[in-house]
């Protein structure tokens, strides 16, 4: 799609993303770094949800959440990393979908974490199948509106030359800065959205491990202290490691002005989150390592 004229304007219809760097002697280096975080990102995932899958053991409220969660990083990563979508937009669409689910499941899976440890006799009852279901579906509601909201309001702005994304990906704050036409609008319902995908979620997981802390401050045993953290200390690692990256390269590419050493910054909470994460939620529990194990040596789990 070529750039036509529209009154006294050169209107674009297409983007160049810059990607990285121009340097021809570093691109070979940076193919291969990232192929292999995308390698590493997916097939770790894979191997979270196949483990969730084989074990019985792990068909549970927490992995069921786990399970999801490692199917929006594998999402999140492909739409990012590998130049697979043709239109800017819908790359806008599926990063904010994918991502804002992502804010909201790390919340359900911290009520989750209060709920088994504050309330263990009623957890089954309170966590149910139905429960889950219905919590899965506000966070891709919300989402999707967000998203849509986003979507819908950047493409009505006008793009005039020239057609350059500073980014590696199509998001947001690069596209503003080629905007042609007032993004007032615009900026106003980013903020709301960051509000309400960010802020609002950050807000109920820190009351939620807040009423954790306190009934593990309660427990007297140190093994049940013990048991305690280990049940939310990998999600607790996980939101930190999300929501840090996120907060920080949204700080930097919301600047006017953004550097070419910006476009590296979208590293963070596209690449190093999803990659993270297996890692984390496999190095820390026992219960996914046994399973990853007889799921490579085919051995079936216990009765």
């Amino acid at each position: 799609m070529e750039p036509g004229a529209w009154g006294n304007k050169t209107v674009v219809t297409e983007f160049i993303l810059l990607g990285l760097t121009e340097n021809i002697e570093l691109q070979p280096i940076l193919f291969a770094v990232f192929l292999f975080a995308y390698v590493i990102t997916v097939g770790g995932n894979l191997s979270i949800l196949a483990a969730i899958f084989v074990e019985s053991k792990l068909h549970t409220p927490m992995y069921y959440f786990l399970g999801n969660l490692s199917l929006l990083d594998i999402g999140c990563i492909t739409v990012t990393v590998p130049r697979m979508l043709a239109s800017c937009v819908s790359q806008v669409f599926l990063f904010h979908l994918l991502a804002g689910v992502d804010c909201h499941l790390l919340t359900a899976m911290a009520y989750d974490c209060y709920l088994a440890i504050r309330q263990p006799l009623t957890y089954s009852v309170r966590m149910s199948r139905d429960v889950q279901g219905a919590l899965m579906a506000v966070c891709c509601s919300i989402s999707f509106s967000n998203a849509l909201t986003h979507t819908v309001a950047v493409s009505v702005l006008d793009f005039c030359r020239p057609n350059v994304v500073n980014h590696f990906y199509c998001d947001l704050p690069p596209l503003f800065q080629l905007s042609c036409s007032s993004i007032h609008l615009n900026g106003q319902l980013l903020f709301v959205g960051a509000t309400f995908m960010g802020v609002v979620p950050m807000i109920f997981i820190s009351v939620s491990y807040a009423h954790v802390a306190a009934a593990v401050l309660r427990i007297r045993s140190a093994e049940g202290r013990k048991k305690a953290f280990f049940t939310c200390g990998s999600h607790l690692t996980v939101v930190c490691i999300f929501y840090g990256t996120g907060f920080f390269s949204y700080m930097r590419l919301g600047s006017v002005s953004a550097s070419d050493k910006d476009r590296g910054i979208g590293i963070l909470i596209t690449i190093l989150s999803p990659m993270l994460n297996p890692l984390i939620y496999s190095l820390r529990n026992p219960d996914v390592q046994g399973a990853l194990k007889r799921l490579l040596t085919g051995k079936r789990p216990p009765e």
